[in-house]
């Protein structure tokens, strides 16, 4: 039996998030209009926003003996994601400065801190949570030898999902084992290199040919392109018009609920439909975790 219905292994941090008139040019001081502290990190983040849709989340991540550990592992708590797989300790807890400008787009700097911590010999210690998980959902903002240690842990029943969020060169190892790679724009050209091509599906289908089992293209407001290895079908999938506020960890939201509704057994459009619902909530409020959604709160299709 299957203990979680999605693992996300991935980072956690603070969020502090500062909302600026605009953002500033090389070389130039601008003032903020606010400033706020938030839990966040992309692992985190996808772990909270399946946690609030209904999955049974696990998170396995470290974070750093200090208060905004404890902040972390509170909020964490308090969205129902078992934590047991939290670690403790070894460097400071990652913060990130996020700045937000009045349409809702945003910069990140990140400091990694505890989450550059966690190593292979983490995943393999947590052998059990990760090979009884039906979903594995990992990042980039872990080191790639760790999220290697992930594929190579994967019992032969789990589904691999991977954001590769800052984007890296991926091995061919992570490659095939990906069941989505989901990707934005940026992502998707980072990875495709001078031969990208000029349409989302022409991203979609030539990172497939890279050797993924799926792809999703992630495109804001424009919804998502899902390519499926095993159907060879591309398909584009809309998202539902909402009034962005601020699009802060709207990609973990999507992830979060990508994950999942796989888990579940829906197919890949399917899953992607329920997707695009969760990340279109989720830019209507300010925040990463404080913006999730409930399920009952999902705009309509």
């Amino acid at each position: 039996m299957r203990d979680h219905d999605l693992l996300v292994v991935g980072s956690a941090h603070a969020d502090l998030l500062v909302g600026v008139e605009r953002r500033p040019r090389p070389g130039e001081t601008v003032f903020g209009t606010d400033l706020a502290v938030h839990p966040g990190g992309k692992g985190a983040n996808q772990a909270f926003a399946a946690a609030r849709l209904g999955a049974r989340t696990a998170l396995l991540a470290r974070v750093g003996d200090d208060g905004h550990g404890r902040m972390l592992l509170e909020s964490q708590h308090a969205a129902g994601v078992d934590v047991a797989g939290v670690l403790v300790g070894g460097a400071p807890t990652g913060v990130a400065l996020i700045t937000v400008d009045p349409s809702g787009d945003n910069s990140v700097v990140v400091f990694p801190g505890a989450n550059h911590r966690l190593s292979p010999a983490d995943i393999r210690a947590a052998w059990d949570l990760v090979r009884t998980a039906r979903v594995v959902s990992a990042q980039l903002e872990i080191p790639l030898e760790t999220v290697v240690e992930i594929v190579r842990t994967l019992s032969s029943g789990s589904r691999f999902v991977l954001n590769p969020s800052p984007p890296a060169a991926l091995p061919a190892e992570v490659l095939v084992a990906c069941d989505p790679l989901i990707v934005n724009e940026h992502e998707a050209r980072f990875l495709l290199g001078t031969g990208a091509g000029l349409e989302p599906r022409d991203w979609a289908l030539g990172l497939l040919s890279r050797g993924p089992r799926s792809v999703v293209v992630t495109l804001g407001a424009a919804g998502a392109i899902v390519a499926d290895g095993r159907s060879r079908t591309c398909v584009r999938v809309p998202s539902p018009r909402v009034e962005a506020v601020d699009t802060t960890g709207a990609g973990d939201a999507f992830a979060a609920a990508l994950g999942w509704r796989l888990g579940l057994g829906e197919d890949l459009e399917t899953a992607a439909s329920y997707a695009v619902r969760a990340g279109a909530a989720a830019v209507t409020r300010r925040g990463a975790q404080s913006a999730y959604p409930t399920a009952e709160e999902l705009p309509g299709p």
